[in-house]
C-alpha cells in the first residue's frame, strides 16, 4: 500500500462498527471460531487487496449483523457515524432476504449488486473458503466449492482478478483434500451400489 492510501486509511474510524460486530462473538461457525472473527478476517482481506473505501471497510465489520443477530436494531448502524446510512445500505445488499434461498441471494448480487457489494461478497467468500480448510464434512466442502465456482468466480472475475485467482486456488486445494481423502471414489462407489439395489 502506498503512502497516500496509508494516509487515507489512517483517518477511517472503525471502532463503532467493531463494537457492533462484537454482538457476533457467541455465534459459532461450521469451521470453528465465531462470526465476530469472520468480520475481522473479511476486513483484513479487503485491506490486503488495497481497498480503503470507508463504507466498504465499515460494512465488512458488520456485514453479518443484520442476518445473524436476532432482533438486531438496524438504527445502530445508521447512528454509528456519518457513513452509517450508506454502510447499512451495503450490508443489506449482502444480506440474504427471508424469501431468498442461497442461489437466489447470490444471483441477486451477481445481477443487481453494486460494485461494493460484489467486492464485499468476494472478500467474505475468501474468508469462508480459508475457514473451509478446517471443515471435515466432505459433502459440505463439495457443495461450498460448487457454489463458489458457479457464483463467486464469475463475480470475482468481474471485479478483481486477484481475488478471482485466490478463490480458484482455494477451490482447488479444498477439492484436492476431498480427492486425497477418497471422497470422490467413495461417492462413486456409493452411487453405483445404490443402482444395484
Amino acid at each position: 500500500m502506498d503512502k497516500e492510501h496509508m494516509q487515507q486509511l489512517k483517518h477511517i474510524i472503525l471502532a463503532p462498527y467493531m463494537q457492533l460486530s462484537t454482538g457476533l462473538i457467541g455465534k459459532g461457525r461450521h469451521a470453528g471460531g465465531n462470526m465476530f472473527r469472520h468480520q475481522i478476517d473479511t476486513l483484513g482481506i479487503l485491506i490486503d487487496y488495497g481497498y480503503i473505501d470507508s463504507v466498504l471497510l465499515k460494512a465488512a465489520l458488520v456485514h453479518d449483523t443484520v442476518e445473524d443477530i436476532p432482533d438486531f436494531d438496524r438504527n445502530e448502524i445508521i447512528n454509528a457515524d456519518s457513513d452509517g446510512k450508506d454502510v447499512l445500505e451495503l450490508v443489506l445488499e449482502v444480506t440474504r432476504r427471508e424469501d431468498e434461498d442461497k442461489r437466489q441471494f447470490l444471483r441477486r448480487i451477481i445481477n443487481n449488486g453494486s460494485q461494493k457489494a460484489k467486492i464485499l461478497k468476494c472478500a467474505d467468500r475468501i474468508s469462508n473458503m480459508i475457514s473451509l480448510g478446517f471443515v471435515t464434512d466432505p459433502k459440505f466442502i463439495e457443495r461450498y466449492c460448487d457454489e463458489t465456482e458457479y457464483y463467486l468466480l464469475p463475480m470475482a472475475l468481474e471485479i478483481d482478478f486477484n481475488m478471482y485467482q485466490e478463490l480458484i486456488t482455494l477451490v482447488r486445494t479444498r477439492r484436492r483434500y476431498l480427492e486425497d481423502g477418497g471422497y470422490f471414489d467413495n461417492r462413486h462407489k456409493d452411487s453405483s451400489s445404490d443402482k444395484l439395489k
